[in-house]
């Protein structure tokens, strides 16, 4: 079995790292590796859950208290989870005894809560993930109701203190092990840990405390950005509880398909049809570009896949540091139903050829005749 990375080496920090730098690591790590951004990549989702499992230990005092003095070790073989001895409450348990009294469990369960993140997909038009735009748009998210006031309670009344628990949130079972007594603690079952009990609920939120609104907002898409990137809407998502931080609003990007270019980067791709009297003769042609179209003057004698490359024609960078180039390839369409005066004009224009004119085929001829020819010697 593979031994685990340092946490601190997996959010790039040092040991004496704050609660906001642990925070901050966290979330370029997260977003860096996030299962939407690399989808199908085992990698990546192994790098993911890495990221997580070190910020639930670092994110929590108590849990980073006791990683820094014992190691892995120190929180079981489950790693952020715990490892759990059937019967004697869990591994958590026990150190919670012996670092905080076992009340620390508590105090974690009742303290300030961040809110959760929430995802919006939008679908933007080929130009303007080229250009960048403002767009408006509308989400659901969760939000204090109005008419309790977050407590879940109904007005004029109040959430009643636990008779289960006595407001702790816990339960403590005394079992008898190998090593002697054992306090277990355990959520409690009857409040769900919050230590209150609704007995009279909001009719409004049925005593969640939360009820869904449709929320507007705006959104600036930088120029440059991509199929499938994400931008960060700080704050904008669930709000937190007890005062805890609300979420942040992820917004992923969905580009449509255009009906000329194809997009590599920041580069363009484009294939424009040339007659067969244009690619011979050569002359001015229309280049389409996002920006309008250019006229360009095609040599005589332009072959088939002849590829041109338009420098700056492309789409802007994120960094601000100028945009791609647009690349158009020549596909010289042959004509179909001729008609027998100009089936005649062409056998007429291909008896008058001397076979020079046609560089590539020539070559052919010459390297099959070398072929025939080192056969017979």
């Amino acid at each position: 079995m593979a031994s685990k990375r340092d946490y601190y080496e997996v959010l790039e920090i040092s040991r004496g790292a704050s609660d906001s730098d642990v925070k901050a690591a966290f979330r370029k790590k997260a977003k860096q590796y996030h299962p939407d951004l690399h989808p199908n990549d085992k990698e990546a989702e192994a790098r993911f859950k890495e990221v997580n499992e070190a910020y639930e230990v670092l994110s929590d005092p108590q849990k980073r208290a006791r990683y820094d003095q014992f190691g892995h070790e120190g929180l079981g073989q489950g790693g952020a989870g715990g490892f759990g001895f059937d019967g004697f409450g869990g591994i958590d348990s026990i150190f919670d005894m012996f670092f905080s009294g076992g009340g620390g469990g508590q105090q974690r369960r009742n303290g300030p809560e961040r809110g959760a993140d929430l995802r919006y997909d939008m679908q933007i038009t080929f130009e303007e993930a080229a250009f960048g735009v403002k767009k408006e748009f509308r989400y659901q998210r969760q939000e204090n109701c109005d008419v309790c006031g977050g407590s879940g309670a109904k007005p004029g009344t109040s959430p009643e203190k636990c008779k289960t628990c006595g407001g702790s949130g816990q339960v403590k079972t005394t079992m008898n092990s190998l090593f002697g007594p054992t306090v277990t603690v355990r959520t409690c079952s009857a409040c769900g840990g919050s230590g209150r009990i609704i007995v009279d609920r909001c009719s409004k939120c049925g005593g969640s405390g939360r009820v869904r609104v449709t929320k507007s907002d705006m959104v600036n898409i930088p120029a440059g950005v991509d199929d499938g990137q994400g931008l960060t809407l700080s704050g904008k998502g669930e709000p937190g509880r007890k005062g805890g931080p609300a979420g942040d609003l992820l917004v992923f990007i969905s580009v449509k398909p255009h009906k000329l270019f194809k997009r590599e980067g920041y580069n363009l791709f484009c294939e424009i049809p040339l007659s067969f009297t244009q690619a011979a003769l050569g002359g001015e042609i229309q280049i389409p570009t996002l920006e309008g179209p250019i006229v360009h003057n095609i040599p005589e004698g332009t072959q088939n896949d002849a590829e041109f490359r338009f420098r700056g024609h492309g789409v802007a960078s994120l960094r601000g540091t100028g945009k791609g180039d647009l690349y158009v390839r020549m596909r010289v369409d042959i004509p179909k139903r001729l008609t027998e005066r100009q089936k005649s004009l062409l056998r007429e224009f291909e008896d008058s050829l001397t076979g020079k004119e046609y560089e590539g085929r020539r070559s052919f001829l010459d390297r099959m005749k070398d072929l025939f020819t080192a056969r017979e010697g």
